[in-house]
């Protein structure tokens, strides 16, 4: 099953053009939708999910139209917004019973069953009897992929999923996205690179609406192989070094500036070659 989304566009009455002609092939597996926050991530989630409706443009999951058929979309959708609200005193056993009634699963068997196995596949089986409000942020992210699994969906969307967790809880999560984007196609929409790195074998970058790659991480990152170059510099120097190169990104190093610059040929003056990686990507796209 592929997702097609074709020359979606849409402007807010502020004037704010959130999305501008976004063409997307994405099929079964975990996709990486990166940009900076106010890239237009979000707005194409919320699209996809059938939330909001676009100015201009066409989706498709398989054979459904999700534009024009909303609930035979519902049908087959997980959604794990950004902001993931509950049920302040419910358990987590009762919230997911609650939820798969809505979802449509009404015979109470088959539903004991499922919100079980669902529990079971999230690791959350032994605290299922506790209030999902004192859940540990992990926990919350758990149990919010628990309750988009319901109904077995085809279309699977997590929206900054991991922000806020500790490493630990990180890696948990990687392990179960990874599983789950074996039968279905999966977005994940984040801002923090490693988490497409670790995860996708396909990705798109977006920024201030427009599509600025689609490929693989791979193929990213090849296209900056040979091409990226570090030293350490002195602070008061940054700005001459910004006028003569063409600098990817700046952090601090034992209160020092290591600039990354984009350069064809070796630049010397004391900067060393590096192997380019994802984030460098990242950033040299969005400021291209």
């Amino acid at each position: 099953m592929m997702l097609s989304i074709h020359k979606l566009s849409k402007t807010y009455t502020n004037g704010i053009k959130a999305l501008d002609n976004i063409s997307l092939e994405i099929p079964i597996g975990l996709f990486g939708l990166l940009g900076p926050n106010g890239a237009g991530k979000s707005t194409l989630m919320r699209t996809l999910a059938s939330l909001q409706m676009p100015d201009e443009g066409k989706i498709s999951l398989g054979k459904i139209d999700i534009l024009k058929q909303k609930n035979e979309l519902r049908k087959v959708l997980g959604y794990l917004p950004q902001q993931f609200d509950v049920y302040p005193k419910s358990s987590a056993q009762d919230l997911l019973n609650h939820l798969a009634i809505l979802k449509g699963v009404t015979h109470k068997k088959e539903r004991k069953e499922l919100v079980d196995a669902l529990l079971m596949r999230v690791n959350l089986i032994d605290q299922r009897k506790q209030s999902v409000k004192s859940f540990s942020g992990g926990m919350k992210q758990r149990f919010g992929i628990a309750q988009a699994l319901i109904g077995n969906p085809k279309l699977i969307i997590v929206d900054e999923p991991t922000a806020g967790l500790d490493p630990g809880e990180r890696n948990r999560f990687y392990n179960l996205l990874a599983d789950i984007g074996q039968q279905a196609v999966v977005i994940l929409s984040t801002h923090i690179v490693e988490d497409v790195r670790e995860l996708c074998s396909n990705m798109a970058i977006i920024n201030q609406g427009k599509l600025l790659y689609a490929g693989t991480p791979q193929n990213a990152i090849a296209q900056l192989e040979g091409k990226l170059f570090e030293r350490k510099i002195q602070k008061n120097d940054i700005s001459s070094y910004q006028n003569k190169y063409d600098i990817v990104s700046s952090r601090m190093i034992a209160g020092q500036p290591l600039i990354h610059i984009h350069s064809d040929v070796h630049p010397n003056e004391g900067f060393h070659p590096i192997k380019s990686n994802l984030e460098d990507v990242f950033f040299k796209i969005i400021k291209a």
